[in-house]
């Protein structure tokens, strides 16, 4: 199995910055999109920005231009720097990742997210 933990949530002033790591852990084979998503309250979860194994990023709308996502595939951990911080930046921000892993006797695939970490940005 594969295991996803997330770090660096808290509550910030609008225009400060924060920076989540999400590292992956379990007997993986290959990484390979990783992700940040984020659900408010009352919301459906939205993306908010994925890697490749390349380094090739994409980013919503919303965020393009403040958030910087970033990979460290030595240490199996995706980053997301997020600076200009806005209230409606306020949710709760779930890693994901995909990729396969070997259970012992198979490599399967597996598409697995973490418990996510509270961002709160006040006004």
């Amino acid at each position: 199995q594969v295991q996803l933990v997330e770090s660096g949530g808290g509550l910030v002033q609008a225009g400060g910055s924060l920076r989540l790591s999400c590292a992956a852990s379990g007997s993986i084979f290959s990484l390979n999109a990783m992700g940040w998503y984020r659900q408010a309250p009352g919301k459906q979860r939205e993306m908010v920005a994925v890697i490749t194994s390349s380094g090739n990023s994409n980013y919503a709308d919303a965020v393009k231009g403040r958030f910087t996502i970033s990979r460290d595939n030595a240490k199996r951990t995706v980053y997301l720097q997020m600076n200009s911080l806005k209230p409606e930046d306020t949710a709760v921000y779930y890693c994901n990742a995909e990729g396969t892993y070997d259970d012992g006797v198979y490599m399967r695939a597996f598409d697995s997210w973490g418990q996510g970490t509270q961002v709160t940005v006040s006004s």
